[in-house]
């Protein structure tokens, strides 16, 4: 005979911890983002169920399976994950577990999620990031991002964190950290823009302006020049 725990009855969704990277959809129309270990290869959003990903038709999270979404209790156990070399650009997420749920020492898998909150580190140069840009990876139909500030962006395909924000929806709200240890310097919700996110959208317009105008000049240089040989 197998004894098994108590089912829990909680009056509020439980809160937890993970990590993970900001994803833009191929079409530029959706964003989302997506796992960092087992459920990397399907992108999800805001708010979303979890899918199996063997493909089989139980729903998640079966006992004698590992699908469904997976988070920690403690928020510093989910940031120590962000100091490893492949994970420094992921996000820590701030979600609620929805449905059913497996609970275990150190967290959650469960069926359904809310992320509340996304925190984005600082861009790759130490800088206060305005935006988050192409990364140079993804997954199939999704383009990743990561942290970028004005003076790195040039002209990659990005999006305002309040930009981003906006296109993932369901209240979502992006904060930015200029580096490990600090306050947070921005925040960016979907419900609408304060000062701190029309600064950082003027900081990103201007990166964008900047680099189209360097642009310009080298070709207004080249064309001098043939000018010259002609």
């Amino acid at each position: 005979m197998r004894l098994r725990l108590p089912a829990e009855r909680p009056t509020e969704p439980p809160t937890g911890y993970k990590i993970a990277h900001p994803v833009l959809s191929q079409d530029g129309t959706r964003a989302g983002f997506t796992g960092v270990s087992l459920g990397g290869a399907l992108p999800y959003k805001v708010v979303d169920d979890a899918s199996c990903v063997y493909g089989r038709r139980h729903r998640p999270p079966a006992r004698l399976c590992d699908c469904g979404f997976h988070c920690v209790h403690d928020r510093a156990a989910a940031e120590a994950l962000l100091c490893t070399a492949e994970h420094r650009a992921a996000a820590l997420l701030d979600v609620r577990v929805l449905g059913a749920y497996i609970r275990f020492e150190r967290g959650f898998r469960y069926a359904r999620q809310r992320v509340r909150t996304a925190t984005v580190g600082p861009c790759a140069c130490g800088a206060v990031p305005v935006a988050l840009a192409d990364a140079g990876w993804g997954r199939p139909g999704w383009q990743a991002l990561s942290p970028a500030c004005a003076g790195c962006l040039r002209g990659r395909t990005s999006l305002s964190l309040a930009g981003f924000a906006r296109l993932a929806g369901d209240g979502l709200r992006v904060v930015a950290r200029g580096g490990a240890g600090t306050a947070p310097l921005e925040q960016a919700g979907s419900e609408g823009l304060g000062v701190p996110e029309l600064v950082a959208e003027a900081a990103l317009l201007q990166a964008r302006l900047d680099w189209f105008q360097t642009q310009l000049g080298r070709l207004g240089e080249r064309g001098s020049q043939g000018g010259d040989q002609g």
